[in-house]
Protein backbone atom coordinates (compact mmCIF):
# COMPACT_ATOMS: atom_id res chain seq x y z
CA UNK A 1 0.00 0.00 0.00
CA UNK A 2 1.15 3.79 -1.15
CA UNK A 3 -0.15 6.55 1.30
CA UNK A 4 2.93 8.89 0.30
CA UNK A 5 1.97 12.21 0.46
CA UNK A 6 -1.10 11.69 2.53
CA UNK A 7 -1.70 13.62 5.85
CA UNK A 8 -3.12 11.70 8.53
CA UNK A 9 -4.49 12.38 12.12
CA UNK A 10 -4.85 9.82 14.66
CA UNK A 11 -6.34 10.23 17.66
CA UNK A 12 -5.14 8.91 21.34
CA UNK A 13 -2.23 8.09 19.41
CA UNK A 14 0.97 7.65 22.08
CA UNK A 15 0.66 4.07 23.21
CA UNK A 16 -1.83 0.78 21.87
CA UNK A 17 -3.33 0.34 18.63
CA UNK A 18 -3.15 4.35 18.02
CA UNK A 19 0.54 4.13 18.12
CA UNK A 20 1.02 1.19 15.83
CA UNK A 21 -1.49 2.55 13.53
CA UNK A 22 0.70 5.88 13.59
CA UNK A 23 3.79 3.88 12.71
CA UNK A 24 1.99 1.56 10.01
CA UNK A 25 0.65 4.95 8.37
CA UNK A 26 4.18 6.69 8.63
CA UNK A 27 6.08 3.27 6.80
CA UNK A 28 3.37 3.66 4.02
CA UNK A 29 4.75 6.83 3.45
CA UNK A 30 1.75 9.12 5.40
CA UNK A 31 2.88 12.11 6.99
CA UNK A 32 1.21 12.00 10.41
CA UNK A 33 -0.31 14.30 13.39
CA UNK A 34 0.06 12.57 16.50
CA UNK A 35 -2.07 13.53 19.86
CA UNK A 36 -1.87 13.57 22.98
CA UNK A 37 -3.41 15.08 26.36
CA UNK A 38 -0.96 16.94 28.45
CA UNK A 39 -0.44 15.21 31.18
CA UNK A 40 2.06 12.96 33.02
CA UNK A 41 4.80 12.12 30.55
CA UNK A 42 2.50 11.66 27.58
CA UNK A 43 4.52 14.93 26.08
CA UNK A 44 7.71 12.74 26.22
CA UNK A 45 6.13 9.85 24.48
CA UNK A 46 4.57 11.90 21.68
CA UNK A 47 8.08 13.27 20.98
CA UNK A 48 9.62 9.22 20.88
CA UNK A 49 6.95 8.48 18.78
CA UNK A 50 7.69 11.51 16.42
CA UNK A 51 10.98 10.76 15.83
CA UNK A 52 10.43 7.04 15.14
CA UNK A 53 7.92 8.09 12.48
CA UNK A 54 10.37 10.90 10.52
CA UNK A 55 12.85 7.87 10.51
CA UNK A 56 10.73 6.72 7.40
CA UNK A 57 11.12 10.12 6.42
CA UNK A 58 7.81 11.77 6.61
CA UNK A 59 6.62 14.75 8.22
CA UNK A 60 5.07 14.89 11.70
CA UNK A 61 3.16 17.12 13.66
CA UNK A 62 2.16 17.22 17.16
CA UNK A 63 -1.46 18.18 18.58
CA UNK A 64 -1.75 18.37 22.16
CA UNK A 65 -5.95 18.35 23.04
CA UNK A 66 -8.59 16.20 24.51
CA UNK A 67 -11.05 15.44 21.82
CA UNK A 68 -14.17 15.47 24.19
CA UNK A 69 -13.94 19.19 24.38
CA UNK A 70 -15.27 20.84 21.17
CA UNK A 71 -13.02 24.35 21.99
CA UNK A 72 -9.31 21.71 22.01
CA UNK A 73 -10.95 19.50 19.08
CA UNK A 74 -11.63 22.79 16.61
CA UNK A 75 -8.24 24.13 17.44
CA UNK A 76 -6.48 20.83 16.64
CA UNK A 77 -7.78 21.03 13.30
CA UNK A 78 -6.74 24.68 12.19
CA UNK A 79 -3.46 23.38 13.43
CA UNK A 80 -3.42 20.54 11.02
CA UNK A 81 -5.37 22.65 7.98
CA UNK A 82 -2.63 25.74 8.91
CA UNK A 83 0.03 23.06 8.57
CA UNK A 84 -0.23 20.76 6.34
CA UNK A 85 -3.06 22.64 4.30
CA UNK A 86 -5.61 19.43 4.17
CA UNK A 87 -6.60 16.31 5.88
CA UNK A 88 -6.20 12.70 3.78
CA UNK A 89 -7.50 10.15 7.04
CA UNK A 90 -8.82 10.42 10.12
CA UNK A 91 -8.32 7.41 12.49
CA UNK A 92 -10.76 7.71 15.52
CA UNK A 93 -8.40 5.90 17.76
CA UNK A 94 -9.30 7.53 21.55
CA UNK A 95 -11.46 5.70 23.70
CA UNK A 96 -11.45 4.64 27.67
CA UNK A 97 -13.33 1.84 29.68
CA UNK A 98 -15.06 2.50 33.03
CA UNK A 99 -16.06 -1.40 33.30
CA UNK A 100 -18.91 -2.64 35.62
CA UNK A 101 -21.54 -4.46 36.17
CA UNK A 102 -24.68 -2.03 35.38
CA UNK A 103 -25.65 -2.20 39.18
CA UNK A 104 -22.90 -1.14 40.10
CA UNK A 105 -21.90 1.01 37.22
CA UNK A 106 -21.82 5.17 38.21
CA UNK A 107 -23.48 7.30 36.25
CA UNK A 108 -20.28 9.41 35.94
CA UNK A 109 -18.34 6.14 34.70
CA UNK A 110 -21.34 5.94 32.00
CA UNK A 111 -21.69 9.45 31.18
CA UNK A 112 -17.26 9.87 30.85
CA UNK A 113 -16.80 6.68 28.76
CA UNK A 114 -20.10 8.23 26.28
CA UNK A 115 -18.46 11.60 26.25
CA UNK A 116 -14.82 10.49 25.30
CA UNK A 117 -15.54 7.42 22.96
CA UNK A 118 -18.41 8.40 21.30
CA UNK A 119 -18.78 12.32 21.51
CA UNK A 120 -15.14 12.81 20.67
CA UNK A 121 -15.60 11.03 17.63
CA UNK A 122 -18.31 12.78 16.41
CA UNK A 123 -17.06 15.86 17.06
CA UNK A 124 -13.92 14.52 15.13
CA UNK A 125 -15.87 13.34 12.05
CA UNK A 126 -17.40 16.77 12.23
CA UNK A 127 -14.19 18.80 11.63
CA UNK A 128 -12.81 16.42 9.27
CA UNK A 129 -16.28 16.24 7.05
CA UNK A 130 -15.54 20.59 6.58
CA UNK A 131 -12.25 19.63 5.08
CA UNK A 132 -12.60 16.86 3.21
CA UNK A 133 -15.66 17.98 1.46
CA UNK A 134 -13.94 20.85 0.34
CA UNK A 135 -11.33 18.51 -0.86
CA UNK A 136 -13.82 15.86 -2.55
CA UNK A 137 -11.72 12.72 -1.24
CA UNK A 138 -10.55 11.60 2.15
CA UNK A 139 -10.85 8.69 4.11
CA UNK A 140 -12.46 8.20 8.22
CA UNK A 141 -11.82 5.25 9.68
CA UNK A 142 -13.46 4.79 13.69
CA UNK A 143 -12.62 2.71 16.02
CA UNK A 144 -15.54 0.45 17.22
CA UNK A 145 -15.12 -2.99 18.94
CA UNK A 146 -16.18 -6.46 18.86
CA UNK A 147 -18.29 -5.24 21.93
CA UNK A 148 -20.14 -2.97 20.48
CA UNK A 149 -21.19 -5.57 17.83
CA UNK A 150 -21.87 -8.38 20.21
CA UNK A 151 -22.36 -7.37 23.80
CA UNK A 152 -20.10 -7.96 26.95
CA UNK A 153 -20.96 -8.32 30.42
CA UNK A 154 -19.80 -5.78 32.46
CA UNK A 155 -19.21 -2.88 29.91
CA UNK A 156 -22.94 -1.79 28.77
CA UNK A 157 -21.15 2.02 28.67
CA UNK A 158 -18.19 0.94 26.59
CA UNK A 159 -20.71 -1.43 23.97
CA UNK A 160 -22.86 1.67 23.97
CA UNK A 161 -20.50 3.76 22.55
CA UNK A 162 -18.84 1.35 20.39
CA UNK A 163 -22.07 0.59 18.96
CA UNK A 164 -22.89 4.25 18.17
CA UNK A 165 -19.97 4.83 16.45
CA UNK A 166 -21.05 1.80 13.97
CA UNK A 167 -24.25 3.62 13.71
CA UNK A 168 -22.83 7.17 13.09
CA UNK A 169 -20.43 5.42 10.43
CA UNK A 170 -22.98 4.14 8.77
CA UNK A 171 -25.11 7.23 8.49
CA UNK A 172 -22.00 9.25 7.52
CA UNK A 173 -20.99 7.15 4.88
CA UNK A 174 -24.24 7.92 3.29
CA UNK A 175 -23.88 12.06 4.02
CA UNK A 176 -20.44 12.42 2.45
CA UNK A 177 -20.41 8.72 -0.24
CA UNK A 178 -21.52 11.79 -3.31
CA UNK A 179 -18.19 13.80 -2.20
CA UNK A 180 -15.95 11.66 -2.88
CA UNK A 181 -15.35 10.31 1.26
CA UNK A 182 -15.03 7.31 2.61
CA UNK A 183 -16.14 6.29 5.84
CA UNK A 184 -15.49 3.11 7.88
CA UNK A 185 -14.86 1.45 11.53
CA UNK A 186 -12.73 -1.22 12.59
CA UNK A 187 -13.89 -3.50 15.56
CA UNK A 188 -10.81 -4.97 17.39
CA UNK A 189 -12.22 -8.07 19.49
CA UNK A 190 -8.96 -9.19 22.20
CA UNK A 191 -5.52 -7.47 21.09
CA UNK A 192 -2.75 -7.89 23.03
CA UNK A 193 -1.80 -4.77 24.83
CA UNK A 194 -0.50 -3.41 28.71
CA UNK A 195 -4.09 -3.95 29.83
CA UNK A 196 -4.32 -7.87 28.53
CA UNK A 197 -1.22 -8.97 29.97
CA UNK A 198 -2.08 -8.13 33.51
CA UNK A 199 -4.90 -10.88 33.28
CA UNK A 200 -4.85 -14.08 35.36
CA UNK A 201 -4.24 -16.66 33.07
CA UNK A 202 -7.19 -18.60 33.97
CA UNK A 203 -9.41 -16.09 31.88
CA UNK A 204 -6.89 -14.89 29.42
CA UNK A 205 -7.35 -18.71 28.86
CA UNK A 206 -11.15 -18.58 29.24
CA UNK A 207 -10.95 -15.64 26.48
CA UNK A 208 -9.17 -17.45 23.92
CA UNK A 209 -11.79 -20.14 24.14
CA UNK A 210 -14.06 -18.00 22.69
CA UNK A 211 -11.75 -16.69 19.85
CA UNK A 212 -11.99 -19.50 16.53
CA UNK A 213 -8.27 -18.73 15.89
CA UNK A 214 -7.41 -19.26 19.14
CA UNK A 215 -5.04 -16.35 20.24
CA UNK A 216 -5.47 -13.10 21.08
CA UNK A 217 -4.33 -10.07 17.87
CA UNK A 218 -1.74 -7.96 17.76
CA UNK A 219 -1.93 -4.11 17.43
CA UNK A 220 -0.45 -4.72 14.30
CA UNK A 221 -2.87 -6.90 12.75
CA UNK A 222 -5.59 -3.60 13.58
CA UNK A 223 -2.93 -1.22 12.01
CA UNK A 224 -2.90 -3.05 8.71
CA UNK A 225 -6.98 -2.79 8.45
CA UNK A 226 -6.81 0.85 9.03
CA UNK A 227 -4.29 1.32 6.56
CA UNK A 228 -5.96 -1.02 4.13
CA UNK A 229 -9.42 1.08 4.94
CA UNK A 230 -6.96 4.17 4.11
CA UNK A 231 -5.63 3.54 0.89
CA UNK A 232 -6.25 3.90 -2.63
CA UNK A 233 -7.05 -0.04 -2.71
CA UNK A 234 -10.19 0.91 -0.58
CA UNK A 235 -11.33 3.28 -2.27
CA UNK A 236 -15.25 1.18 -2.69
CA UNK A 237 -15.72 0.46 0.23
CA UNK A 238 -17.78 2.96 2.36
CA UNK A 239 -19.74 1.94 5.41
CA UNK A 240 -19.24 -1.12 6.47
CA UNK A 241 -17.43 -2.68 9.60
CA UNK A 242 -14.19 -5.14 9.12
CA UNK A 243 -13.93 -7.34 12.18
CA UNK A 244 -10.09 -8.09 13.58
CA UNK A 245 -11.35 -10.19 16.13
CA UNK A 246 -9.91 -13.92 15.02
CA UNK A 247 -13.57 -14.62 14.18
CA UNK A 248 -15.24 -14.02 17.46
CA UNK A 249 -18.52 -11.48 16.32
CA UNK A 250 -19.10 -14.07 13.28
Amino acid sequence: MNLKNKVAFVTGSIRGIGRETVLTLARYGANVVINFRDHNNNRDLAEALKKECEAFGVEVLLVEGDICHEDDNTRMFKEIKSHFKRLDILVNNAGITRDNLILRMKTEDFNDVIDVNLKGTFLCMKQASRLMMKQKSGRIISLSSVVGVMGNAGQVNYSASKAGVIGMTKSLARELGSRGVTVNAVAPGFIETAMTSSLPEEIVETMKSQIPLGSFGQCQDVAEAIAFLASDEARYITGQVLCVDGGMAM
